[in-house]
């Protein structure tokens, strides 16, 4: 189905592509309002300096600029307006503008677009949507609330058909602590270093532990043992004990995270592992950091990644903490459609196609599609009265599978009949109690794999 686009960058969907899509961001609003999380909307741009204040992403900000500004821009010009790269930030922003009028904890969730200027490939795209959930408190947040999200991001990619997944977790609390307890003071470097584990390989992120933050052979030896510990339940508690490092924070992170998989393993076995190795390259992270593979699709990357922040969104000595997990939503469905892992019944919403006998039948033939649509079926009329074999051929080459026909007695009383097209069936019907199979009110989006079985 997926096809190049003329502008690198920046999909634009076929209509059957698109019913993908909105089925993919219907399902995950359904399930995330189930769970009490609330719809909002930021607008697109943000002053440049919001913008960068928050890890190392400046040379991916699009900045924005009229055509007839007097003067050419200043490129160190922080008060410029941006468009934002994700939607994390800007949430921030939201939460300390408006936080007279929210209810702490706050359950929020926003899918919109967002841009940033990458070098276009599969998985990474300039224009693309996420799906955002987050919870906010005012001074505190419950760390339960880590469960929560993580729970509710499992059941939403469950009801997707995406395949198995695997969520990521773990918590920097965790490896700073442990980093401490070895002697590398320099926590946010070593994590960096980490991060790059699946990219560059041990070898490497061993010579740059050494090279870049004078840690010694031991020191990497150990930071690394710690990145390659992974379970799916707490029994990497053990693990990490029995490297034999003690610290405080450490041990605050392990609690945090057995938790986690504790209950990720009761609720939602086989989507989630402790996974060690994650480390989350932006700086706000401050707890729990959560990354999402598809099972066979790894080299495409996180489809779903986020963790806890404390200190991301503080207004005087008033803060923020909150907690949340960012779908890639375009990510995931440009590999759906590269793949051909889903197809869809139909490709137009078009459930019956009303077809005429007679050019003057047209206007009721149109009150036949109002009393269809007002019981929720997805009705088209033809525009003229053309042989039956190409108003039906008509509606085959469209996906429209039922045909309605209507034939007026000299009384003018009028009696009705429906053509299925895919089996060539045609029965007679009544006008105010026919309704389809639930299953052709509305495409439906199947995994390839399943429709084969």
């Amino acid at each position: 189905m997926s096809r190049k686009t003329s502008l690198s960058g920046f999909h634009e969907w076929l209509p059957q592509e698109r019913l993908v899509e909105l089925h993919v961001l219907n399902t995950l609003a359904e399930v995330f309002e189930l769970h009490g999380f609330s719809s909002i909307e930021t607008r697109a741009v943000e002053p440049l300096g919001t913008l960068l204040r928050k890890g190392e992403i400046d040379k991916e900000v699009y900045t924005v600029s009229r055509i007839h500004e007097t003067n050419a821009p200043d490129p160190e010009d922080t008060s410029r307006l941006a468009l934002h790269f994700d939607l994390t930030v800007p949430f921030a922003r939201y939460v300390i503008e408006n936080a007279g009028h929210l209810t702490f904890p706050f359950r929020r969730y926003q899918i919109q677009k967002v841009w940033r200027g990458e070098r276009p490939q599969e998985g990474r795209a300039r224009e693309f949507t996420q799906a955002d959930i987050d919870v906010v408190g005012d001074g505190a947040l419950d760390f339960r609330h880590d469960i929560d999200v993580a729970l509710v991001m499992a059941e939403a990619l469950s009801t997707l058909p995406i395949g198995q997944f695997i969520i990521r977790i773990n918590n920097r609390k965790l490896a700073e602590g442990f980093y401490q307890g070895i002697g590398l003071t320099d926590t946010a470097g070593v994590l960096r270093n980490i991060d790059k584990l699946e990219k560059i390989g041990v070898e490497k992120v061993s010579e740059a532990l050494q090279e870049e933050l004078g840690a010694s052979p031991e020191q990497a030896k150990l930071a690394l043992a710690l990145a390659q510990i992974r379970a799916e339940d707490s029994s990497f508690v053990d693990d990490v004990r029995a490297l034999g490092v003690e610290n405080e924070l450490l041990e605050e992170g392990l609690t945090e995270l057995a938790e986690v998989i504790d209950q990720l393993y009761k609720r939602a076995p086989g989507t989630a592992v402790a996974d060690l190795s994650i480390a989350r390259g932006l700086d706000y992270y401050t707890g729990t950091v959560y990354e999402t593979n598809l099972v066979g699709h790894e080299q495409l990357g996180s489809i779903c990644s986020g963790g806890r922040y404390d200190a991301l969104a503080t207004k005087g000595k008033r803060t923020f903490p909150g907690v949340g997990l960012s779908i890639g939503v375009t990510r995931l469905i440009s590999r759906m459609f590269s793949q051909d892992m889903v197809q869809a019944s139909r490709n137009v919403p078009t459930t019956v196609y009303v077809a005429l006998t007679d050019d003057d039948d047209w206007s009721s033939a149109q009150d036949i599609a109002q009393s269809l649509r007002a019981r929720g079926i997805s009705t088209e009329v033809a525009t003229k009265a053309e042989k039956f074999g190409k108003q039906i051929r008509h509606a085959d080459r469209r996906g429209i599978p039922y045909v309605w026909f209507t034939n007026y007695d000299e009384a003018g009383d009028a009696s009705h009949e429906i053509k299925d097209i895919r089996s060539g069936e045609q029965v007679s019907v009544d006008l105010d109690t026919w309704m389809p199979p639930t299953d052709d009110l509305r495409p439906v989006i199947t995994k390839v794999e399943d429709t084969a079985n």
